[in-house]
């Protein structure tokens, strides 16, 4: 009995190096990084919807002046409808090609925008509208908001990425979560990670 009892006073001394070395393998660490990535990304998203949101009240201000213009506002709403169709949840962030169907239906709405913006330049009445002002202000503030948006989400996904394929991180990566590397958010046209450029 009192055998017993010395062994188990040692028992808690014995298992702190235990304690230390799993702490050191990324049991924190590692979902810490990977909730904060997830948190990142949906700041893209909410950015993404953001501009989505804005569009329509866009083409409508558009509509009213650029008759002439029907094949640009059909194109941008049907970007909007894709772009929007195309949801990618956190848990689909270790997939590239579900990121990638993302990022390409948004490239294909930036361009989209671009163009119809770039239209406007031939009508002289809608350039001075306070409503178009006023959506084209907010539209450009967006684009802004999603660029940083994605450089924020790019760094937290280097960051996880890194850790998960690094010792000690990885070896509590692979054993106690079977972590996945995410996916970067990259441009898939040439300039769509630049908000559309509108010159008046």
């Amino acid at each position: 009995m009192t055998q017993r009892l010395r062994l188990s006073a040692f028992a808690p001394i014995a298992l702190a190096p235990l304690a230390l070395a799993v702490s050191g393998c990324g049991l924190n660490t590692v979902p810490t990084q990977e909730e904060n990535a997830k948190a990142k990304w949906a700041n893209v998203q909410a950015d993404y919807q953001r501009r989505a949101d804005l569009i329509p009240n866009l083409v409508e201000t558009v509509k009213g002046y650029a008759k002439q213009e029907q094949s640009v506002l059909v194109e941008v709403t049907e970007a909007r409808a894709k772009a929007t169709s195309v949801q990618v949840s956190a848990t689909d962030l270790t997939d590239p090609n579900k990121v990638a169907q993302f990022q390409q239906a948004q490239g294909a709405l930036s361009q989209g925008l671009g163009r119809l913006l770039a239209s406007v330049e031939a009508y002289p009445d809608l350039k001075s509208n306070q409503n178009f002002l006023a959506l084209q202000s907010q539209l450009e503030g967006t684009e802004n908001r999603i660029n940083i948006s994605i450089k924020d989400y790019n760094e937290a996904v280097q960051l996880y990425n890194t850790t998960i394929r690094t010792f000690p991180d990885a070896i509590g990566a692979k054993v106690f979560y079977g972590a996945e590397p995410m996916a970067p958010y990259q441009a898939t046209a040439p300039n769509a990670d630049r908000a559309p450029t509108v010159k008046f």
